[in-house]
């Protein structure tokens, strides 16, 4: 007979990752996130389950959007409405723009109220979350997000 393992509460420990947003592009950033926080990187997935990681962005200002500077200074909120769609968005609200896209990204319920409470974003290189000893993750030489090879 086959049993399924099911990790309880007790048995998963989180992590807490450091990434650096220097040089970063939001999507592929965003990419690597929400998996982290979801835990779909881990073994034991379980989609009932709340297994995901503590993520810390380090230097939020530095992130870029891509495209043209047009694109980082608007952003559609009703598609199709006109008049009304396209607001402006400073550009020293790093934070609240990251906020958005994770949250977008989640699926629903759940993991779109409950799991970006657990994203930490910080405009420069300091952070308070030294107790925890997170893990610094280079997203360019980590395995598992390695977008730079060309297919």
């Amino acid at each position: 007979m086959n049993e399924t393992f099911i990790p309880d509460s007790n048995s998963t420990k989180r992590k807490w990752y450091v990434i650096d947003c220097q040089n970063q592009k939001l999507g592929r950033l965003l990419s690597t996130i929400v998996p982290l926080l979801t835990g779909k990187v881990k073994p034991y997935y379980h989609p009932a389950l709340d297994i995901g990681d503590c993520i810390i962005l380090i230097n939020a200002e530095a992130l870029t959007l891509g495209g043209t500077s047009d694109f980082r200074k608007f952003h559609v909120y009703c598609p199709g409405r006109p008049g009304s769609s396209l607001k402006q968005v400073l550009n020293n609200l790093p934070q609240q723009i990251i906020e958005r896209s994770i949250r977008c990204m989640m699926p629903n319920g759940y993991a779109e109220k409950n799991l970006a409470k657990r994203l930490k974003i910080y405009e420069g290189p300091n952070h308070p979350h030294i107790a925890q000893n997170p893990i610094e993750l280079n997203l360019d030489q980590f395995e598992f997000f390695n977008y730079n090879n060309d297919i």
